[in-house]
Order: C-alpha cells, then sequence, then structure tokens
C-alpha cells in the first residue's frame, strides 16, 4: 500500500447474485476485493430464500482475503455496509437468525398484504383511504403482492408461525450484517425504508409511526431499535476483528441500500443528478429535494442522502439477470463460446436494431412503471434469417428499451430531465451497452469508472461521511467518468421505432399474460 492509501475502509456490499467484500481508499480506489456467490432457492408459488449462514461464511471468509491483500490492518478507517433491501431476515434474542431470508422478490405473503392495503374501491391494489394514510406520512406503502417486509411478515405469521412466535425482531440484510459484526440490532429510515413504517416527513427526527405499524399489523415488540440513518453501529466484536484480521476497535457504520450507495459511488450526489443501474435488477435514481409518490408507478422519493433530501426509488426485477439467463438458460454456460465478452463482441456485429427483433426483459415480471407480476419475457418479430447474435442484441436493447421507459417515468416524477446520466453496475462495464442505451435514450450516457464497484466505493465513501473524514460535497471529484458516449444517428433512427412498438407491449400482452399466470404465483427466477 502507497502513503496515499494510508486510510482505507473495510466495505461490504450483499448483493442478490453475491456478497462482494472491498477495501477501499480515501480517493475511492479498489486496493483488494473479493467475491462470493450466493444460491437462491425458489419455490413453484413465488417464494425467494437464501441462507444467512452462506452469507455470513462468504463475508467472512473474503473479507479475510481483502484484509490480508490490503496490508496495514491497523489503517482500516471503519466498516460500511450495503446490499439488497426489502427483504427479511427473524432473528432470536441471541441475533440468531431463525430460518432463511426472505427476499424483496419473495409474494407468498399477498393473499395476507391484500386485506391490508386493500378496500372496497381499490385504486392500482390499494384503498384510497388506507393508501392517503400512508402516502401522508411514510411517502409509500406496502406491495398488493406482499414481495416486501410487510407480506412477509405476514406469510411468517400464517405459514411458519414457530419462526414468527420466536423471533425477537425481523430485520433487513444489511442490518442483519451489522448486528453479526457489531452484536446490536438496529436499523434507520433509511433501511428500514420498504417497511413503510416511520413518518419520512421528520427526516432528523427517526422513529416509528404507531398508526403505520398498526395499518400494516406489525407487532412493535418485533422492530428492531431505530438510529438515524449514518449512525455509527459499535465496534466490531473482539471474536469477529479475529476472524477477519482487524483491530477489535474499528468502527462500523449503520448499513444502508444499495439506492444510496450507488448515487454516492457514482457520483451522482446533486439534486437531480442521475443514475442508471444495470446489475441484476435495475433501476433509474437521483436525488430530490421533496417527498413524493406515484403509487401506479409504484416509485416514492425516499430518505436520501443528507439531512432533508430524498432520494427517487424504483426498480426493474430483472436487468443484467436477462442476458445471464440468455447465457445459462438458452445458450450454455459450459459453451466456451459463451462468455459475456464473446456474447457481446457477436451482438456488436449485428447493426443496430437486432434485424427488428424484440426482447422484452419481464422474466421476473414487473414493478415499475407498472407493477405487473404476471408479465413474462418474451422475443417478438424472430425468423429465419435471425442469428443468435441478433437474439443477443436485442436482450442488451430490450433492457435499454426498459430504462427509457422508466426513465421517461422518473423525469415525470422528478419535473424535469435528469441531469448528465451516470452508467453503473455490471452492465456498464460493456462499451457496446453503453452505446445503446445513448442511442435508446437518446442522450449522452456518461460510464462510471470502475462501474461494477460502485456500491463498494458508496459504502466506503458512505462511512468516511459519517466518521466525519469525507463530505458529500467532496465525493463528485472522486468518481471520475472513465467515458461519455454520445447517441449515434444510426442507432437513435433504427431503435426509436422498435421503442415505441416495446411500449405498447406490456399494455397490450397484459390480458394474455394474466390469463397464462394469474391463477398461480410468480416464479421467480435466479438472482
Amino acid at each position: 500500500m502507497t502513503a496515499m492509501h494510508n486510510r482505507w475502509y473495510l466495505a461490504i456490499d450483499l448483493g442478490t447474485g453475491g456478497a462482494k467484500v472491498a477495501a477501499v481508499g480515501d480517493d475511492g480506489s479498489i486496493l483488494a476485493s473479493a467475491f462470493r456467490a450466493i444460491d437462491t432457492a425458489l419455490t413453484a408459488d413465488g417464494g425467494t430464500e437464501q441462507d444467512t449462514i452462506q452469507w455470513w461464511s462468504g463475508i467472512v471468509d473474503a473479507a479475510r482475503e481483502v484484509v490480508l491483500g490490503a496490508a496495514q490492518a491497523s489503517a482500516c478507517a471503519g466498516v460500511g455496509i450495503t446490499g439488497q433491501w426489502g427483504s427479511t431476515v427473524p432473528v432470536d434474542r441471541d441475533g440468531n437468525a431463525l430460518g432463511p431470508c426472505l427476499l424483496w422478490s419473495d409474494t407468498r405473503g399477498g393473499t395476507w398484504s391484500k386485506p391490508l392495503i386493500g378496500g372496497v374501491i381499490n385504486v392500482a391494489g390499494y384503498g384510497p383511504l388506507k393508501i392517503l394514510r400512508w402516502l401522508r406520512k411514510a411517502g409509500g406503502a406496502p406491495s398488493p403482492v406482499g414481495a416486501d417486509p410487510t407480506g412477509h411478515n405476514q406469510f411468517l405469521q400464517h405459514q411458519r408461525a414457530d419462526v414468527y412466535n420466536a423471533a425477537a425482531a425481523f430485520i433487513e440484510p444489511v442490518d442483519f450484517i451489522g448486528l453479526r459484526l457489531t452484536g446490536r440490532v438496529a436499523a434507520t429510515p433509511a433501511s428500514m425504508v420498504a417497511s413503510w413504517l416511520t413518518d419520512n416527513r421528520r427526516a432528523s427526527d427517526p422513529r416509528y409511526d404507531p398508526s403505520l405499524v398498526k395499518l400494516a399489523r406489525r407487532n412493535a415488540a418485533t422492530l428492531p431499535d431505530l438510529v438515524a440513518t449514518g449512525s455509527v453501529l459499535g465496534p466490531l466484536l473482539p471474536a469477529v476483528a479475529s476472524q477477519i484480521g482487524l483491530d477489535a476497535d474499528t468502527p462500523v457504520v449503520c448499513g444502508v441500500p444499495d439506492l444510496h450507495t450507488a448515487a454516492i459511488g457514482a457520483g451522482a450526489v446533486a439534486d437531480f443528478a442521475g443514475h442508471i443501474s444495470i446489475s441484476t435488477t435495475a433501476w433509474v435514481s437521483a436525488p430530490v429535494p421533496f417527498k413524493k409518490t406515484d403509487i401506479a408507478r409504484q416509485m416514492a422519493s425516499v430518505p436520501g442522502l443528507r439531512s432533508g433530501s430524498y432520494l427517487i426509488a424504483n426498480n426493474h426485477d430483472t436487468g443484467g439477470a436477462a442476458l445471464r439467463w440468455l447465457r445459462d438458460s438458452v445458450i450454455s454456460a459450459d459453451d466456451a463460446d459463451a462468455s459475456y465478452d464473446q456474447l457481446t463482441l457477436e451482438a456488436a456485429a449485428v447493426a443496430p436494431g437486432s434485424g427488428g427483433v424484440i426482447f422484452c426483459p419481464w422474466l421476473n415480471g414487473e414493478r415499475s412503471p407498472v407493477e405487473d407480476h404476471n408479465l413474462r419475457a418474451s422475443f417478438l418479430n424472430v425468423s429465419l434469417a435471425t442469428t443468435r447474435a441478433h437474439l443477443v442484441r436485442s436482450v442488451l436493447e430490450g433492457v435499454a428499451f426498459n430504462a427509457r421507459w422508466l426513465l421517461e417515468a422518473t423525469e415525470k416524477f422528478a419535473g424535469r430531465p435528469l441531469d448528465g446520466l451516470r452508467l453503473l453496475g455490471g452492465g456498464a462495464q460493456s462499451d457496446l451497452w453503453c452505446q445503446i442505451h445513448a442511442d435508446v435514450i437518446g442522450r449522452p450516457i456518461h460510464q462510471v469508472a470502475d462501474p461494477v464497484n460502485v456500491n463498494v466505493r458508496g459504502a466506503a465513501w458512505f462511512a468516511a461521511m459519517h466518521l466525519g473524514h469525507l463530505t458529500l460535497d467532496e465525493i463528485t471529484s472522486r468518481a471520475p467518468t472513465a467515458r461519455v458516449f454520445e447517441p449515434s444517428i444510426a442507432g437513435v433512427a433504427a431503435t426509436a421505432p422498435l421503442y415505441a412498438e416495446f411500449v405498447r407491449l406490456a399494455k397490450s400482452q397484459r390480458a394474455m399474460y394474466r390469463r397464462l399466470n394469474g391463477a398461480t404465483s410468480s416464479v421467480t427466477i435466479g438472482a
């Protein structure tokens, strides 16, 4: 380690597809990193679960590797945590997980969620009087299909009563990792946002709202202690510090969702600074100075990066997962000619527009800008002239079509165009995919430098901010752009008519998908 990296941070990113741990320097450079894949168990009735033991053993193993690679363990200034959110881990009084984590895509609680939020008259699945109570205070509400902590809580109460009755708390994944690191059960308004139990008009006064807790039929005694976003959770437990090779007095900052650390790691921290994430899932976001909700499009502004600020939250259920699905399930993960580099090389040889083939990437239904878990993916306009390369490019373009669809809804929500669209996540490593986004959206796309490490960088900087080592305003200059992709005349011309058809497809096909899939719960793909 050079002198400029005398101080560094251990960053943990618990994503749906795996756990990444990195040593991150003050300047955002990655000094060492390690990744451990995570298995996802699927059930035909809409269940998606992960094993917390696999989480923790993978994180400890990766952290030990990273600390050894980073050298100067004593220079570690703190630990930052980020990752998936809207998921639920039941824990006992000793902090042990009582069962697997129910992921954000688990819809098995929908049967019991519907009566909580619905009424005699329903708008997008919500009873008007009930939704107004949630919107006024929290700025959002539980999902009609149960894919959130409210639905998880109901599922456990009705289907796994032994776990429900034994639980001392139901916590988010980032808070579970904080618990294992420090021994403390605590959450923040940011980590608990998908539960919609806090009065988000009072960002500086974190507390659960009793009326919302009652409305969600949650037991207040099983809610984790709520502390301010950015609070120091405590020092590492001595046994954990010994396992991973850090000092026991190393401070751990409370975890925040990957939505927040993506904005920080990309340097998109000013109001209306936009970013698009193409990871396993996908989203479009920007900081905004107001609290607002669009229930119809499943979009809200949630407690943000600084006191009194908010961050737009929305989500596509599949983003980069679509390309992985094509490789693993349609082509073959064992095919020597099916690496991501090879597939994108083939796609680059095809002209924009994919020979007229349109791919709808709704492999797991959709959340925003329409919530419809019955939607499914499809290739359209395939002919005998269609090649593998056409199909690959159509997947890349279909994910970009989905991003533009969500961007248009997001900018309507924001009331203005977003500034300087930054592309991040695993998908942003591909220059071709960046160019496709520029062509489809019709605006310059800023490829974030080292886009695959944005969230660990953001987690480290979030910890640094709240340990007093860095200010939010200093971050933009530390998150450089690798390259700016300008829309090409040919690309815009070829993809514009396909996008116009794409936005009609969800509406025109919804009745068919409801007939095909509405009788059974969504079957969720692996992450």
